[in-house]
Order: C-alpha cells, then sequence, then structure tokens
C-alpha cells in the first residue's frame, strides 16, 4: 500500500481510537513484526489496539470498506507465524480486550474477552476450587482468543482435550461486521457443530471477541511420577504399554536427554541428567485409593519396559518442581542453542519409537542437533532443531528438515500439526496432507466468511498452484474446480 491510502487509513483510525492506541511509527511496529517464529518477519502497515467491542467493529468496518487486509493478533506467543503481519496489512492486537465478564459457578464455565490470558481464567476461579484444562506451556502470556485461533493444547491434553475439548461458546465478529455467536452455554446446541470449525481456524474466518470455556472441579488427589530410560524408543514404547494398561494420565510427557540436561540447568528441577530421556507420568482423581492402585500399576509397568529409575514426586511443591522443568524446556533451549526452530507434528502413539528414529537419523543427514520436547499421550511431538541463523544456510537446512520430519509424521498415518497451528511455518506442508478437493472445499469455506479475502491472507491455506509448483499434489492446471481460488 502506498504512502496515500495509508495516511487514509491512520487518519480514520485515530477517530476510532485514542492516539495511544494507534502505533504507526517504525520504533513502535518493530516489536509486533513476528510471533514467535521469529524466523519469518515483518513490519505491519500499522497497528492498532481497540479497547472494546465498538472500537473493534468500527475498525473492521474501515477496513472492510477500504478493503484493507487484518491480521489479528492476541500475545504473540504462536509458533507457526499466524500472527505474523504483512506491509499491506493492519495488525490488530487484541491484548485490551481483556475483560471476564462472567462466572457462573453453578454450570462451572466462564466467559471473558479474547486477551484474557490463560493462567487469568484459572486464577479467577481458583477460590471456588475450578479451573481451566489446557495449559500450554506459555500459559502464563498467551491469550484465551490466541488459544482458539490455534486449537492449544498443553501438558494435560491427553485426558482432558485441546481447547475444542473445552470451549463452550464463541462469539465472533466477520470481515462483514456481523457478529455470530457458536455453540451455546448449554450442553448440546442443534443444528451443525459449526463450533468446531472455529477453534482452529487462524483468523481466516473471523475475528473472536469473546469465549465460554468449560471449568473443572480441582482434583484432590494428583501424583505425579518420573522415570528415566537409558534408550528414548524404549521410553517411546512405555508410553503405549501404560494406555493399553487402561491407565489414562492426566499428562504423559517425555524429554530426551538434550533436553533433559538444559532443562536442569535452567530450573533445576531434579532431573536424572545421565538419562536417554524421562516420562512424566501424572495420575489425578477425586479417590485417593484408586489415584494409589494407578500409581502402583504404572510404577510396575514402566520397570518392566525397562525404566531405570521411577521417582514419585513426594508433596506438591516437588511435583510443581518437576513440571516446572518440563513446562520451561522451550527458554532452556534457548540457552544452549542461538536459534531453534520448533516442529509441531503428530502421530499415531504405536509410531513413537520410530518416528523418533527416523528424526534421529535426519539430524546426522542435516548435521542439526535436535532436542525432543513432547506430549507423548497424544502423540504430539515437539522436536526443536538447533541451528545457527548466523551461519548461512542454516535457517533454511531446519525448515527443510523440519519438512522431512512432518513428511515421516503423514507417513506414520499422523498429522502436520497437533497444537501450534499451520500459520505460514507449514503452508506447504499442507500440500503434502491434503488433496486437491480437500484443499478446494477449505477455500469454498474461507470465502463463504470472507470474499474478499482480507482475514489473516496468505496463512493456513496454500494454494492449488503452490501446491502443483511444489510437486507435492496432482493439479491439472487450467482445469481447477474453483479458478476463483487462485488469488488466495
Amino acid at each position: 500500500m502506498n504512502s496515500e491510502p495509508r495516511t487514509a487509513l491512520c487518519n480514520a483510525l485515530s477517530k476510532i481510537v485514542a492516539s495511544e492506541s494507534l502505533l504507526t511509527e517504525p520504533e513502535e511496529l518493530t516489536p509486533y513484526e513476528c510471533d514467535g517464529l521469529t524466523a519469518l518477519r515483518e513490519v505491519p502497515l500499522a497497528v492498532v489496539l481497540p479497547e472494546n467491542l465498538d472500537q473493534l467493529r468500527a475498525i473492521v468496518a474501515l477496513c472492510n470498506q477500504m478493503q484493507v487486509a487484518v491480521v489479528t493478533r492476541g500475545a504473540g506467543t504462536g509458533l507457526s507465524g499466524g500472527a505474523r503481519p504483512s506491509k499491506d496489512a493492519l495488525l490488530i492486537g487484541l491484548a485490551k480486550l481483556n475483560r471476564i465478564l462472567k462466572i457462573n459457578s453453578d454450570r462451572k464455565s466462564i466467559t471473558v474477552e479474547p486477551g484474557v490470558t490463560n493462567l487469568a481464567i484459572s486464577q479467577a476461579v481458583s477460590h471456588l476450587n475450578l479451573y481451566y484444562a489446557p495449559d500450554p506451556s506459555s500459559q502464563i502470556a498467551c491469550t484465551i482468543g490466541g488459544n482458539v485461533a490455534e486449537n492449544a493444547g498443553g501438558v494435560h491434553c491427553i485426558k482432558y482435550g485441546l481447547t475444542v475439548n473445552n470451549v463452550l461458546q464463541v462469539r465472533m465478529l466477520t470481515i462483514d461486521g456481523e457478529l455470530l455467536t457458536f455453540g451455546s452455554e448449554s450442553l448440546d446446541t442443534t443444528g451443525y457443530d459449526l463450533l468446531s470449525l472455529v477453534v482452529g481456524s487462524e483468523g481466516l474466518l473471523g475475528i473472536v471477541t469473546e469465549v465460554t470455556v468449560r471449568l473443572l472441579d480441582r482434583p484432590p488427589e494428583v501424583r505425579l511420577l518420573l522415570a528415566a530410560f537409558d534408550q528414548i524408543e524404549v521410553a517411546g514404547d512405555a508410553v503405549g504399554a501404560i494406555l493399553t494398561a487402561g491407565i489414562t494420565p492426566a499428562g504423559l510427557e517425555m524429554m530426551d536427554h538434550r533436553s533433559i540436561q538444559a532443562a536442569e540447568d535452567f530450573t533445576h528441577a531434579g532431573y536424572p541428567r545421565e538419562a536417554a530421556a524421562i516420562l512424566l507420568c501424572e495420575l489425578d482423581g477425586r479417590s485417593p485409593e484408586s489415584v494409589a492402585e494407578q500409581a502402583i500399576k504404572s510404577i510396575e509397568i514402566l520397570k518392566q519396559c525397562g525404566a531405570t529409575q521411577v521417582i514419585e514426586a513426594k508433596s506438591e511443591a516437588h511435583r510443581n518442581q518437576l513440571w516446572a522443568g518440563r513446562k520451561g524446556a522451550f527458554p532452556a533451549i534457548g540457552r544452549i542453542s542461538p536459534d531453534y526452530y520448533v516442529m509441531d507434528g503428530t502421530i499415531p502413539r504405536r509410531h513413537l519409537g520410530t518416528v523418533l528414529q527416523q528424526i534421529d537419523q535426519l539430524s546426522n543427514e542435516f548435521g542439526l542437533e535436535v532436542a525432543n520436547v513432547f506430549h507423548a499421550g497424544d502423540g504430539n511431538l515437539h522436536p526443536l532443531i538447533l541451528y545457527d541463523a548466523n551461519q548461512p544456510g542454516e535457517l533454511q537446512k531446519a525448515e527443510q528438515m523440519g519438512t522431512e520430519i512432518l513428511k515421516h509424521c503423514i507417513e506414520a498415518g499422523g498429522s502436520i500439526t497437533g497444537e501450534h497451528g499451520v500459520g505460514l511455518e507449514k503452508l506447504d506442508a499442507m500440500c503434502s496432507q491434503f488433496n486437491e478437493s480437500e484443499l478446494s472445499l477449505f477455500h469454498q469455506l474461507k470465502q463463504v466468511f470472507d470474499p474478499h479475502n482480507l482475514l489473516n491472507p496468505g496463512k493456513a491455506i496454500p494454494t492449488l498452484h503452490r501446491c502443483a509448483e511444489l510437486g507435492a499434489m496432482h493439479v491439472h492446471h487450467g482445469q481447477l474446480p474453483h479458478p476463483e481460488l487462485e488469488r488466495f
């Protein structure tokens, strides 16, 4: 966009929000040039920070009228480039929409604005002995609006599910200015389940303005086991053994040797530094006897599967200390490598050992070290590829290696993402995951909500021609079922 339309846009925005809520100078825009995927950066056209729904509606109406693209941002903790701006798009930050609107203790739900942080939800209802289950590692900073956009998970997703399993209702503002409600505060709604369409839609369909989530009773009995292994593949097999035995842990996490050492140096969690891998297995419930029985059975299984050591947390403080190592794993890796590239693929649990071996082979092939930290319970891998952006070609090697890891995930019957979303990072990988008809359907859905492609353009869904150029999907040029989709 040249200077004249930009000036007109900014002048119009200045009549909607206060001067401190409109950022236009280079030094003001630079902090917004990327999200958690720092390898992809671009300065936005401008940044606007609405303080209420009325301002947001006026901003969106203006962008629709002037045909200006919009990128929505929460806390910027996303790891797939979903909130990365573009030079021709207005970035709308929702951090100031951070009010808790309603707590319904009888129905065990809470309604909040999109800028409320994940952790703040549980803190707001802690006096009721309730909490919100999805807990991404960034929960102290990430916002519920961003969690809805990316369908975030966390260490307890194996038992309590992802965001989509815990959201009851979402209100969303379309680019046309219409405020739509998906789902309801009741247990079920009539008609199509469009709530599941909205959760994980990555800002392509509308802007989340209000979210109602399900709250859970805090379990009175919790036990945490740490099992150490001398082979990472053996630890992977132990995951399947626990679940096959009919035990559903609240959390089941794995870390490899490199991530163990980094986390231990960073958090002093008390991890066995010599282990090739550790499993963190948390069990919870309402009955102390039942949880104790599960713990005894789990310890027996872990030892039978080859655990060299099993430690049980002695207290809540000890349990929090052990979890701190896992939750601090990503920043811990940042202390041992100039840069790292986080992948997010999901595989059937039975293939954990095989895919981990393949990742190790790729590490040797590309000459880049990998630290593995992941939600082993639901097969959600988070390989961290270590590289140095100051070394020519290393970022490109890391990206290529990440693509190969995702291909192995697909071949194993899995997916290219579990909770981080597609964004820009996995745009090309979508060509390997989906065929022409499936991608065409995605584009048609996008057109229903956003016919002029103004919402987060260029993210999450690749064009069919892009896939054809990559050779990842067979497309007959000139015979696309929907030629208008070319422009997305």
